[in-house]
């Protein structure tokens, strides 16, 4: 199940401030928007149930990705090793890491 918060930005279509435009609360029955602060209508649970399986895959990416940023290692470093090694062992190790973390 995904994150209540990821559904409404794919409804959204944009970024959301969830401390200014939209509000979650979970009271222990599950997350809901206590406040729709955007200027477009809220929607209903349904309309962002079926943004489930986009969601699912954002979620799946944004995990890959992390662990994609922290294989890479920081940019100094990646720039030592670009001066150490050439451009194309770089590159080399970077579509390593793409081919054994693919994105869905």
């Amino acid at each position: 199940m995904t994150n209540l918060s990821t559904k409404i930005k794919l409804y959204a279509n944009k970024e959301i401030d969830f401390l200014k435009d939209v509000r979650l609360q979970d009271d222990g029955n599950g997350a809901y928007i206590k406040e729709w602060n955007l200027d477009i209508p809220k929607p209903t649970m349904a309309q962002l149930d079926a943004f489930e399986a986009q969601a699912t895959t954002y979620e799946n990416n944004q995990k890959i990705i992390a662990t994609r940023k922290s294989l890479y290692g920081s940019w100094d470093k990646q720039l030592e090793e670009i001066y150490d090694n050439g451009i194309e062992s770089w590159k080399a190790r970077i579509s390593q890491i793409k081919a054994d973390k693919p994105k869905e």
